[in-house]
């Protein structure tokens, strides 16, 4: 088999199908990890998300399909670049013994030095915020302690790349968010290739470069994380990560970085550098969208886009309310805490204004091209 060349992309993969018995659990035609990056995989339950990682992680043979590491085609037998790759899944699966020793198995099975190996744990150990716990019972720990030092037995090995499935969600609300910004902060200052495996679209976020949203086996989106987000292609994809989707519209005018989109009623600005005449989806994060009553007077600001329009939805999804609101045709979400939505009473029917920066706007060319 010819070798890919290598394009700074670290992990690619074509083709990749798997079956178990007669059910088709991972059927993507592409997906790549940039050198360095963080890829999250996204998905519901079910979607095929730890199988994809085994097998991007050849722990797994493909059914059909090609993996290939910096380039070059790989496989399950390749022992040599599976040794550039280490794993922590969400049960840490720690054994008896110490803290230490839990995380130099790897190296004890590379036979580094004992010197060596102490050096090394005590370095990642401070690494994950565990500064002298060498010598503690891996079995008294919590399940956040537990999940520190899985991730300290993977980065001990300095691997080329690292694979993250649901290391967090087991974890209470509060464990889970301090892990989740120490994860993100080691992951980025060790410039580690990262795949990460999760349901929970924060995680996601806080953690991933780029991101694939898997439905059913298949990916049903994938790009930039802020492109994923703010442009979901289709209404299950923008319904599973709380957002609309996009609205299509016209350039109708552009200038100084700047374009203005007819989506068929307001002409919403964003920064672009598109002609005139092109279709475009476009679309915005709720959470980068503002709501203000109908007669209120807004402060200054530099957000350029500032409408009128009418609350058709509420929803309470969690801490938050998620309300669209109709501008003259077309729907934009909003998310707002309880607290404001008790002081502006706002329900169905309510005016509101609508305020959005031109910056938070994501923008793409539709298939459609230009208008004649």
């Amino acid at each position: 088999m010819t070798s890919a060349p290598n394009t700074g992309i670290a992990i690619r993969a074509e083709g990749i199908r798997k079956e178990y018995g007669k059910r088709v659990v991972v059927d993507v035609g592409h997906v790549e990890i940039a050198a360095g990056q963080t890829l999250a995989l996204l998905g519901p339950s079910g979607a095929g998300k730890s199988t994809l990682l085994a097998i991007l992680g050849l722990l797994e043979k493909p059914d059909a399909g090609q993996v290939y590491l910096d380039g070059k085609p790989v496989s399950t037998k390749d022992a040599a670049a599976r040794l550039q790759m280490a794993a922590a899944f969400q049960s840490p699966y720690l054994f008896k013994g110490t803290v230490g020793e839990n995380v130099a198995y790897g190296l004890k099975l590379r036979k580094m030095p004992a010197a060596g190996k102490r050096e090394a744990v005590a370095e990642v150990l401070e690494r994950v915020g565990l500064e002298g716990w060498e010598s503690r019972s891996a079995l008294t720990l919590s399940g956040g302690e537990a999940q520190r030092v899985a991730l300290a037995r993977a980065l001990v090995l300095k691997p080329r790349v690292l694979l993250l499935d649901e290391p967090l969600s087991s974890l209470d609300p509060l464990i889970k968010g301090r892990l989740m910004q120490d994860f993100a902060r080691i992951i980025r200052e060790e410039s580690m290739t990262t795949l990460y495996v999760t349901h929970d679209q924060n995680e996601a976020v806080a953690m991933g470069d780029a991101m694939v949203i898997m439905r059913d086996g298949q990916s049903v989106a994938q790009g930039h994380v802020d492109d994923v987000m703010g442009l979901p292609p289709d209404d299950w994809t923008a319904y599973f990560i709380g957002s609309e989707p996009p609205l299509i519209g016209t350039v109708i005018e552009a200038a100084d970085g700047l374009i203005g989109i007819d989506v068929g009623g307001p002409v919403i600005h964003a920064t672009g550098l598109l002609e005139p005449g092109t279709r475009v989806l476009a679309g915005v994060r709720p959470e980068d969208v503002l709501l203000f009553e109908g007669d209120a007077e807004i402060p200054r600001s530099t957000a350029r886009n500032r409408f009128l329009g009418t609350v058709t939805e509420i929803q309470l999804w969690g801490v938050m309310y998620h309300l669209v609101v109709d501008v003259d045709g077309a729907r934009i979400a909003s998310r707002v805490s309880r607290a404001s939505v008790r002081e502006m009473e706002l329900d169905r029917g309510s005016e509101v204004q609508v305020v959005f920066k031109a910056t938070a706007v994501r923008v793409r060319p539709h298939e459609d091209g230009r208008d004649d």
